[in-house]
């Protein structure tokens, strides 16, 4: 288990539901990895690097509802600028993506 943070630092970070709306190949990436445009409804379109592509085709992805941090700074990755954090549950090299089971507006907060 990693340090222990109080539940003030918990509510600092952003969890939000977004629809995946666009899939790309990265080929520029270090690590296998996907470009993604993700409708955050209220929030607006976010892009993201997400290196997803061991367990899902861009296919799979495509319309797929997904949870991400949106308050994190962007980050620069090769020419690409992610502007949030896809969020998954990472299995050795595999990162199984976390979606509410059923579907809920772009943008709605997770808690």
């Amino acid at each position: 288990m990693n340090d222990a943070i109080t539940f003030e630092d918990f509510t600092k970070v952003d969890l939000r539901i977004g629809t995946i709306i666009e899939v790309n190949d990265f080929p520029e990436a270090r690590n296998p990895a996907y470009q993604l445009v993700i409708d955050f409804g209220d929030l607006g379109i976010k892009k993201s690097s997400a290196q997803i592509t061991t367990l899902y085709t861009k296919e799979d992805l495509l319309s797929r509802q997904i949870v991400a941090v949106v308050n994190f700074p962007k980050k620069q990755i090769a020419k690409f600028m992610s502007e949030c954090l896809v969020v998954g549950a990472v299995d050795g090299k595999d990162v199984i993506l976390l979606n509410p089971e059923n579907s809920v507006k772009n943008g709605t907060p997770v808690s």
